[in-house]
């Protein structure tokens, strides 16, 4: 969508009339459907009289082509500024141009991420390079105009406040600037002389309504790319029932595309392969020359996925293949070939950073594809505004009249196949609340499956460090019961239990979204936001105050969450409304937190409990 479209010579004439901006936000608000924000207004006003110069720098032909706020389809991204016409070679070129307003930026450990001020604060973003490249990758590989007409696509950022550029310009990010050149503000003349060579003659903006009215379609460098990165990788091997969901997936997938919707749910535990099952579908429908996207409310297992198929924490050209579940708010009806969503359970009924945009994410979904496949275990919602559920999917399915598919997967894949520990496990737990010392039917000693309880943490440390130093993928974890006192200041540990001289960080800062696959991050404690739907071969868990036994009862306590998990928020107000009803609540979350994070490991699962009636619950539980 293209917000602002003129030629060199219009824009030059805005920009002299000063009504550049108005403009602007006329067109944002007759096709976005709401005002902009004012520091977006403000933007505007700052960086474009700034580009007027850079072009009059240039030299620029009066037909070039200009857009401002190009709206990237099947994404609520949009381009800052864009200039199009043809280079020296004749080529048909678009420079694509990210603007910033920034002063400064510091450098992090992270690649392709920065640090800057934003609404006063310090936060992370990503490098404005890779946010330009990233956003030329995605138009190059899925519009079809740009990839038979061979048009040139030339990526770059312009920081025109920005002095000091020394750490945003470091080699940590040679990368990131190799593929779209950075430009500060003592830059004006080598950036009027990048888009001089870029664009030596105009277009009158043909080039731009072109893209802008082309079909999308992945491309061949796309399909052939993806293919070979599941080519021999083990880990995505199909296995039993595995290739029955996804020979069925496909079938939907090419009935929908001439028929009516098509929704299918495919219910299975953890460890029994949804997660493969999905990454093998993107793959193969994306090689159909489908647009297909593999979709997550959190961003974990989006940048695991990427990280395991392509071998490196950098962003590449499948990025733009994994969505979040908010990224479908305005996306027009039927837009998407096939939307696979993995851990459907963690839906929720709004987006955006503050759950304000839209109206409910599982019909969002629905009516933005043809084909939707919803992976989910209903026993792993542990938000308190989790809506992932079998009944809210179908009711959204057959509100849009689609057809309905559902199919259970049972074979075990993690702890060690073992359904026998599952069992254990939900006895443990005492999921069964009409009588939750009923006699177990399964013990652990035929179970191929390590299964232990720690007298202290510190044991408990050791251990997972000593696997993780043998090569074995081995993570601590813990309720979040525990502030992120740490995230502001670095040398501050959180999770800490004094009795026991114990402390640990919190995996929220240096690494991020990819600290379970990071192999230095086994110093640090995860949570579960960082690890649900991501499996291990050793799991170490921390159970905090929020679970207790008492007289071999388990109790359960959101209010010894830590104020900074998310996951009771609306607890409290349930609480005043109907206190049973909050409460059984709040006793499932509890529960299936901790189910989530002592399935984890593929091979063992090694407890400790803060409370030491607890810990002896399960020492006794374990020998029964």
């Amino acid at each position: 969508m293209l917000i602002y479209s003129a030629t060199r010579a219009e824009f030059a004439e805005d920009i002299q009339k000063d009504q550049v901006t108005r403009l602007i936000q006329e067109d944002y608000t007759a096709k976005i459907g709401n005002r902009p924000p004012e520091a977006e207004i403000n933007a505007w006003t700052n960086s474009l009289n700034q580009m007027e110069s850079v072009l009059t720098l240039g030299e620029i032909e009066p037909d070039a082509g200009i857009a401002i706020e190009f709206q990237i389809p099947l994404t609520s991204k949009r381009v800052d500024f864009i200039l199009s016409g043809r280079n020296q070679k004749e080529q048909e070129t678009v420079v694509i141009v990210e603007l910033k307003q920034w002063q400064a930026a510091n450098k992090t450990t992270k690649p392709g991420i920065v640090k800057t001020i934003l609404g006063g604060a310090p936060v992370e973003v990503t490098h404005p390079s890779y946010q330009a490249w990233t956003y030329a990758a995605f138009i190059k590989e899925y519009n079809l105009e740009v990839q038979t007409s061979g048009i040139q696509l030339k990526p770059c950022a312009y920081l025109h406040n920005c002095l000091r550029g020394d750490e945003i310009s470091s080699t940590f990010y040679e990368d990131e600037i190799r593929r779209a050149p950075l430009f500060l503000r003592q830059d004006d003349n080598s950036l009027a002389q990048f888009l001089n060579q870029q664009i030596r003659s105009g277009d009158d903006s043909e080039i731009l309504q072109r893209i802008e009215n082309s079909e999308l379609r992945p491309s061949k460098h796309l399909i052939e790319y993806l293919t070979s990165l599941l080519k021999g990788n083990d880990e995505f091997t199909l296995i039993d029932e595995q290739k029955l969901v996804y020979e069925t997936a496909l079938e939907l997938a090419n009935r929908a595309s001439d028929g009516p919707k098509q929704v299918m749910l495919v219910h299975g535990g953890p460890g029994t392969g949804k997660s493969v099952l999905a990454v093998n579908l993107l793959a193969k429908l994306t090689s159909q020359e489908k647009m297909a996207q593999y979709v997550t409310r959190n961003t974990t297992p989006r940048d695991v996925y990427q990280a395991k198929l392509t071998g490196s924490f950098r962003r590449t050209e499948i990025g733009n293949l994994f969505k979040s579940a908010g990224s479908y708010v305005k996306e027009p009806k039927q837009k998407m070939d096939a939307l696979l969503v993995d851990e459907a359970h963690r839906l929720s009924p709004k987006s955006g950073v503050f759950g304000h945009l839209g109206e409910n994410q599982i019909k969002e979904i629905i009516r933005a594809s043809n084909f939707s496949l919803f992976f989910l275990d209903e026993n792993q919602k542990v938000l308190w505004n989790d809506i992932g559920d079998s009944n809210e999917i179908r009711k959204r399915a057959l509100e849009q009249h689609a057809t309905i598919t559902e199919i259970n997967l049972a074979s075990q894949f993690r702890c060690n196949g073992s359904d026998g520990y599952l069992t254990w496990l939900n006895d443990a737990l005492q999921f069964d609340t009409q009588n939750p010392t009923s006699t177990r039917v399964y013990s652990l000693d035929q179970i191929n499956y390590d299964f232990r309880v720690f007298d202290t943490p510190n044991e408990l440390r050791e251990r997972i460090t000593d696997l993780s130093t043998e090569g074995k993928q081995s993570r601590m974890v813990a309720g979040f019961c525990w502030d992120w006192r740490g995230r502001r200041n670095p040398n501050v540990e959180d999770v800490v239990i004094p009795e026991h001289n114990f402390a640990m960080r919190w995996n929220l800062t240096e690494h991020g979204t990819k600290w379970i696959i990071t192999p230095e991050s086994v110093s640090e404690i995860g949570c579960i936001h960082t690890c649900q739907g991501l499996e291990l071969d050793y799991v170490g868990v921390i159970i905090g105050d929020d679970l207790i036994v008492r007289n071999g009862i388990i109790q359960t306590n959101p209010l010894k969450r830590s104020k900074d998990d998310r996951s009771i928020r609306g607890f409290k107000k349930a609480l005043g409304e109907d206190p049973i009803a909050a409460l059984r609540k709040g006793d499932q979350i509890i529960k299936n937190t901790y189910r989530t994070l002592m399935t984890r490991g593929l091979k063992g699962c090694y407890l400790f409990c803060v409370d030491e009636e607890t810990n002896d619950y399960f020492k006794k539980f374990l020998r029964l």
